[in-house]
């Protein structure tokens, strides 16, 4: 499937990360509608060198519609927006909340789709000044994706791909999974875990500089290399630890880490999670 043959609406194309997506797809071929509600939006996409189209004309033909949109508008925006559709058209979400909700209008004839970015690596290989300034992805480091669709045929995901790899580019590799299977990865793999640990992280620096006094140069010099080395050795085994600090983990978890932390990946916790992020009172599949 080649990109350079669609006609692709980008909803939303003045958000963040529909500015993204938007640049990525200027540089093809595809004949590609940007729509944005926000005056300050329609700025933003007037500064990308685009023109923005009212939405009724953008995805009266499209092949592919991606919703570039808050979480918490798009089961609004869905409404609106897909009755409008051809029939074939795919609706591309760009991350699993709203779908695993079931907050996305439906109607026969149209497909869903749910693409998210996986950003760059911690362990990619990066060999310019471009490639390490670009921490998320979507301009010169590459970057994997996970998807979701709801049907399993083949040329749906073929479409549905080769956009993927354009509006996220440059992009190694698309991963299917299911719309469950992409909720669990996102939030509560990457976002009730890992980006929670990021912050604790952040709060556990300033508590040693601003309380314990160190030297904030000698203290960000020293954890963020062992931050490195702690991911190495714990997700790929590089240099296994040492006792000593063996010893020191086990008190730390002891300390921090709840015995019943493994429930966040119950269905009853990541639907809990879901319905706060969305600002809904229950799941409506």
């Amino acid at each position: 499937m080649n990109v350079d043959d669609l006609t692709i609406a980008v909803i939303g194309a003045g958000g963040k990360m529909g500015q993204r997506v938007s640049n990525n797809l200027k540089t093809t071929g595809a004949t590609v509608y940007y729509t944005e509600a926000s005056p300050a939006g329609q700025e933003r996409v007037r500064a990308l060198g685009l023109e923005v189209t009212e939405t009724r004309e953008a995805v009266a033909d499209a092949d592919v519609v991606i919703l570039a949109v808050p979480d918490v508008v798009l089961g609004t925006v869905s409404e609106e927006v897909v009755p409008q559709l051809k029939d074939g058209a795919v609706v591309l979400t760009l991350d699993p909340a709203a779908a695993y909700a079931g907050l996305l209008y439906r109607r026969e004839g149209i497909e869903y789709v749910c693409a998210h970015p996986a950003h760059p690596s911690i362990f990619l290989e990066r060999t310019t000044k471009e490639e390490y300034a670009d921490t998320f992805g979507g301009i010169a480091a590459p970057q994997n994706a996970v998807a979701a669709v709801d049907s399993g045929e083949a040329s749906v995901k073929e479409l549905a791909e080769a956009v993927i790899r354009t509006m996220y580019a440059p992009v190694i590799d698309v991963f299917w999974v299911s719309v469950k299977q992409l909720a669990v990865l996102e939030p509560t793999l990457v976002e009730t875990i890992a980006c929670m640990i990021g912050e604790l992280l952040k709060e556990a620096l300033e508590e040693t500089v601003t309380t314990v006094g160190v030297p904030r140069p000698a203290a960000e010099a020293l954890f963020y290399g062992h931050i490195q080395v702690a991911l190495a050795n714990a997700l790929r085994g590089d240099n296994p630890f040492s006792d000593a600090c063996h010893i020191a983990m086990g008190h730390g978890r002891d300390m921090i880490v709840k015995d019943d932390w493994k429930r966040v990946f119950d269905d009853s916790v990541l639907d809990e999670t879901i319905t706060q992020m969305l600002r809904i009172d229950a799941i409506r599949r």
